[in-house]
């Protein structure tokens, strides 16, 4: 095994520590806020849980990381070296100043730009025209058939604001559609494909998914004892982080499991793309390690910015998000667990009014997702194209 090699294990095994310590804040945010566990075991039941997560579930997503973003040919170990190198200095710098960024987006940005720097634009893999336009389709008939259902339902219910009622059922419509015909099988979105749809998706789908979950879950118990629903919610609540924990474990873990298992078959020591269960172990430990020395900038933000968290509001923020997680983990597709817990805040705090959401601090998070890809894209390729010129 050639130093390259080594290195670029290194970084990646780097680069899921310092994803750790930004993404604490996804499985611990909710737990800290209600104050249901400490910060110190909190910290704790994620890294357990994050460190089990991969192993419950397929490496679909580490395949995805090491072949669905640029054509394999062209990851040579020091394409993914200068690649993860911009992606660790990004989550790192973003985890200090306390900002939650996607440490998944930051590795695809940086091995697309180191790479179009080695190859061109042609290496980075595409999805092709009919794919694009399906979607646009079915997001169309997602979005009349939203807007059919909503209409029948305030109708019924004599809904009085009827148009925003429509709208918003034609959105969701939209929104929902995409799940649907990946689950069907109508269309297939893959690679870098939908992890870009994914970054508008995510936090959307946990919006909505909490949204209603919390909706119900008041009218189920709206008349409950109090003090007994307070004690019931924050047992949900551990059950929830780590159900949650186990989502981001075994989505996130993957991102090095791909870039290590990728550079091992491009420095020639494995002959196939098939992880071995070494990487998966190592992967593992580095996020929870990450995990364990957390990301308490990034825990502030999400714990106290966003929206003032409730036992119940915590165990339905982070039961969606875990279930909006899971199933894109299952799909193989590399997704911001920071998006979906993220929206998933967002939906809970909107059941009791949209001023009880911090949209300020929602703007600046947002901005950070938009130009985590863009931004580190573009220092990889100036990174790589600087050191040739340095280094012919």
């Amino acid at each position: 095994m050639d130093s390259l090699v080594l290195a670029g294990i290194v970084l990646a095994l780097l680069f899921n520590f310092v994803n750790g310590m930004n993404d604490a804040a996804n499985s611990i945010a909710t737990v800290v806020a209600t104050r249901v566990l400490s910060p110190f075991r909190a910290v704790a039941m994620a890294a357990f849980f994050n460190l089990i997560g991969p192993l419950l579930f397929t490496t679909a997503v580490a395949k995805t990381i090491g072949k669905g973003i640029v054509d394999p040919v062209y990851l040579t170990p020091f394409v993914i070296v200068m690649g993860m190198f911009v992606a660790v200095l990004w989550v790192y710098l973003s985890s200090y100043v306390g900002i939650p960024i996607s440490a998944t987006h930051a590795l695809v940005g940086g091995l697309i730009g180191s790479a179009v720097a080695y190859a061109g634009i042609g290496v980075i893999i595409l999805p092709s025209a009919g794919t694009i336009i399906g979607l646009f389709i079915y997001a169309a008939l997602g979005a009349m058939i939203g807007m059919v259902v909503c209409f029948i339902v305030g109708r019924v219910t004599k809904e009085e604001a009827m148009l925003p009622f429509i709208v918003q059922g034609a959105f969701a419509g939209a929104i929902l559609s995409v799940p649907f015909v990946i689950i069907t099988g109508l269309l297939k979105i893959s690679g870098l494909f939908a992890i870009v749809i994914f970054i508008v998706l995510s936090p959307l789908l946990g919006f909505i998914f909490t949204y209603i979950f919390s909706l119900l879950f008041i009218r189920r118990f709206r008349n409950g004892n109090p003090k007994k629903m307070n004690f019931l919610s924050k047992k949900l609540q551990v059950l929830s982080a780590s159900f949650y924990s186990i989502g981001h474990g075994s989505n996130d873990a993957q991102n090095g499991m791909g870039v290590i298992t990728a550079i091992l078959v491009a420095g020639g020591v494995l002959n196939e793309f098939i992880v071995p269960v070494w990487v998966i172990v190592i992967s593992c430990a580095a996020i929870a390690l990450g995990t364990i020395l957390g990301g308490w900038q990034v825990v502030k933000t999400m714990a106290k910015k966003i929206t003032n968290l409730r036992p119940y509001q915590g165990f339905c923020a982070e039961t969606s998000g875990g279930v909006v997680l899971s199933f894109i983990t299952a799909f193989g597709v590399p997704v911001s667990t920071t998006h979906a817990i993220t929206g998933a805040i967002m939906g809970v705090g909107a059941t009791r009014g949209s001023s009880a959401v911090q949209w300020g601090t929602v703007r600046r998070i947002v901005t950070a997702w938009v130009i985590t890809i863009p931004i580190t894209a573009v220092c990889s390729y100036a990174c790589f194209v600087v050191y040739k010129i340095i280094f012919p």
